[in-house]
């Protein structure tokens, strides 16, 4: 794994989810360049390890690790037990990787895999933040249970989710918040 990874041992903060939870979209917003992550209407574009530096106007530059999507992406099963080798195994070696954003489509109900990868995170030494992506898509009282509903699924009240829009910004500068933290060494698995 470490053969093409960047060796210049810069802070890294992960961004992972399923296939087709807007990762993409979100990591656009969120460094502002339109199609720096590729976004692509077929799940599971994303199939390496895609570090993207960023250099803030305050603090040292760092990376955004975008991982490959886990879950339904129309490819082999051999695939997608790679990509999650892939992630298990950078997740567990990276030394530099100082925290995880872990994205949930807010639209959907949170199943056993989500529900897995949430405890993994909750057992893990490393700060989190769970992130509802594609809330532009609800309306209110849609909101209302979707974020009651994935409080639930994460279990945590420290760790409630975040609600994000990729369209509309929201949440954006949360994220950044949290990630500067992250960055400064006093994040937690707490909401930005």
């Amino acid at each position: 794994m470490s053969g093409d990874l960047p060796q210049d041992n810069r802070i890294e903060v992960a961004v992972a989810g399923k296939s087709n939870v807007g990762k993409s979209s979100l990591l656009n917003k969120l460094v502002g360049v339109r199609g720096l992550a590729k976004t692509s209407s077929s799940p599971g574009k994303t199939r390496c390890l895609n570090y993207f530096l960023i250099t803030p106007d305050t603090g040292a530059a760092f990376y955004l690790v975008d991982m490959p999507g886990y879950g339904y992406a129309k490819v082999s099963q051999k695939m997608r037990d790679d990509w999650a080798a892939l992630i298990e195994r950078y997740l567990d070696d990276s030394k530099r990787a100082a925290g995880i954003i872990a994205l949930f489509d807010a639209r959907r109900e949170p199943t056993e895999q989500d529900t897995d990868w949430l405890a993994w995170l909750a057992e893990g030494s490393r700060p989190y933040l769970v992130v509802l992506t594609k809330t532009d898509k609800l309306s209110g009282n849609e909101r209302g249970q979707s974020l009651r509903r994935w409080t639930r699924a994460v279990g945590n009240a420290d760790a409630a989710p975040l609600m994000t829009s990729a369209v509309t910004g929201e949440g954006k500068d949360q994220i950044w918040g949290w990630i500067n933290r992250v960055r400064r060494g006093r994040g937690a698995a707490v909401r930005a």
